[in-house]
């Protein structure tokens, strides 16, 4: 989800038209303003409107082409945008605003989103009472009597309202609310992308079992403990280039004796004297005394006598040489519990002279597919039947981030087929992950049986691709309806199951590598909803990143993922992207 920085109160007025929404507003901004605070209001007209004046320089300007005309004057500036295509939303509004001038935002308008707003309602309109159907409904402002438990005030009462208006903003900047997001301004009915992961991960407990396993087994897994280094890293102080070993308070002299040559894995054993030098080798440890090395490069070897050439570089004491204990001490951690075991990580542990690493032990996945349609590869193709490739894309993904999968197959559309599998499914692993058929619509028998054995909530995500989605626990192992169509499965995989994962495997907020890029093409998308478009990220001759989507972008074209690396993340308050704008690039490297 994107956060929009509106941290300030936000409360609307919800009313039937007639009732006075403006006229109230116009009444009690004075009054708070008059008490110091500074209020700006949003009002959503149902209708079209003009703010100019026919025949101002700024009128023609727009009417002329210009999508945006700002203008601006000592006192005041405004700015009006075309919207021909699509409606603004209130987050798109709420960013327009320079918040750090304000301390409440008032909205006229808006009434089917999910915020706090008071009801305004007069009987004589002989409309009916909004409260009953919005939870977001905080009061009642009414002149007849209201049958409800909110707190009810006169709407004829402007002191009484004021008072309330202003003690709401007190208490929400006391309570210092987390940013206003795009995701809580979602029509009823649909969660966004982020609220969805949110309450996933709520339910998500990380594995407490663990187990020691060999180096080459802990590649991909995740420290269980904090890893210690035995030893000091490196072992000796070391030169860190092939050249001579001098001591650093002995650096005026024209030439030095050569007492030795010491390679890699051999040392010389006597403290150095001044005026003496030794041939060194990279990585050989230094003697006693000796605590800088000039590179050969800069010497002239004549018999056991040296001389350096300063004219190719000063030379300065402490220079090219590796103190011991300079990468890690005796007793500092080398790997930090909750890490992951990657190449350097191995080789890190390797070079420590550990043999084992203690690990969280492998989460175990269970995954199959539902559907009469569906049909393993390898099969001669039946009519109106179509290859099972979702569960191929997942053992990949299971397998990428190093879980153990335990593959159920393709599960019949029947009752008694499901139950058994989800039975043995909770029984063997720590998530459970099916592809299609648990969506809502879906068979009346799959939601019984889900019912029955646990726990699940069926959801729809304001999101392109992958709206449908199931989750909860089944017999207390955390399970995902995912849809079925490929690509809806890679990217819901992506956004829900994998965070989900990564907590299971012990590892604190986990989150996706982001970039920001340059969009090369037009992207659209729907007002108010994330779409995942599949791209390709690159650097453009200016040394910029840009982005370009793969094509068509069907939610069942597996090759507009295959030709990607990467996700185009179209935010909510961003439903149309422009050549040359910014956008949100999630990489698809080492993920898929």
């Amino acid at each position: 989800m994107s956060q929009i920085n509106a941290s300030l109160p936000l409360l609307g007025f919800a009313a039937w038209s007639g009732t006075g929404k403006t006229t109230l507003l116009e009444a009690m901004l004075p009054k708070l303003v008059e008490r110091g605070i500074r209020v700006a209001v949003i009002k959503h007209a149902h209708h079209n409107f003009d703010i100019d004046k026919e025949g101002k320089d700024s009128y023609r300007l727009r009417k002329a082409g210009a999508g945006q005309m700002l203008i601006s004057s000592r006192y005041r500036r405004a700015l009006v945008t075309e919207t021909p295509d699509e409606e603004a939303t209130l987050p798109q509004l709420i960013a327009q605003l320079d918040q750090t001038q304000l301390d409440l935002i008032l909205v006229e308008g808006f009434k089917k989103l999910n915020f706090p707003k008071i009801e305004l309602h007069r009987e004589e309109i002989g409309k009916p009472w909004l409260h009953p159907d919005d939870h977001n409904i905080i009061a009642v402002a009414a002149n007849v009597k209201a049958d409800t438990d909110l707190p009810k005030l006169d709407i004829n009462n402007l002191d009484q309202l004021t008072d309330f208006v202003a003690k709401f903003a007190k208490q929400q900047h006391a309570s210092k609310p987390e940013s206003l997001s795009c995701s809580d301004l979602n029509p009823s009915g649909m969660l966004s992308v982020d609220e969805g992961r949110s309450r996933i991960l709520e339910q998500i407990v990380p594995t407490s079992q663990r187990l020691e396993v060999p180096l080459k087994q802990a590649l991909g897994q995740i420290v269980a403990k904090d890893i210690l280094s035995p030893v000091n890293v490196p072992q000796h102080t070391n030169s860190a280039m092939d050249g001579y070993a001098i001591r650093g308070d002995d650096l005026d002299r024209d030439n030095y004796r050569v007492v030795a040559q010491v390679m890699a894995g051999h040392s010389y054993d006597h403290p150095l004297e001044k005026g003496q030098a030794v041939h060194i080798m990279t990585g050989a440890p230094v003697p006693a005394h000796a605590d800088t090395v000039i590179m050969r490069e800069q010497a002239n070897q004549t018999g056991d006598t040296v001389m350096f050439d300063t004219s190719k570089g000063a030379i300065l004491p402490g220079q090219n040489v590796r103190q011991a204990g300079e990468d890690l001490a005796i007793g500092q951690t080398a790997v930090a519990s909750g890490s992951q075991i990657t190449a350097p990580e191995l080789g890190m542990v390797a070079s420590l002279g550990l043999d084992t690493i203690e690990i969280n032990r492998p989460v175990k996945v269970a995954i199959f597919s539902t559907g009469d349609e569906v049909q393993h590869p390898g099969e001669d193709q039946k009519a109106n039947c179509i290859y099972d490739s979702n569960r191929y894309t997942l053992y990949s993904m299971l397998t990428q981030i190093g879980c153990e999968v335990i593959d159920l197959g393709i599960i019949e559309d029947s009752e008694a087929a499901l139950d058994a599998t989800l039975q043995q499914a909770s029984n063997q692993a720590d998530m459970i992950l099916s592809s299609g058929g648990v969506s809502v619509g879906d068979a009346d028998y799959i939601k019984t049986i889900l019912d029955k054995l646990g726990e699940i909530n069926f959801w729809r995500i304001n999101m392109r691709p992958g709206r449908p989605l199931a989750f909860g626990q089944i017999q207390q192992t955390p399970f995902f309806g995912l849809p079925g169509n490929p690509v809806a499965v890679m990217v819901t995989f992506l956004q829900f199951v994998e965070p989900a994962i990564r907590k299971l495997q012990g590892i604190d907020n986990w989150q996706p590598q982001v970039f920001n890029a340059v969009a090369t093409e037009k992207l659209r998308s729907r007002p108010g909803r994330t779409e995942y478009s599949r791209g390709t990220y690159s650097l453009d001759a200016n040394g910029r990143l840009s982005v370009k989507t793969t094509g068509k972008q069907g939610s069942g074209i597996l090759r507009s993922m295959s030709e990607a690396n990467c996700l185009i993340e179209i935010v909510p308050e961003q439903p149309n992207v422009e050549i040359g704008e910014t956008v949100r690039v999630i990489p698809l490297q080492g993920r898929i």
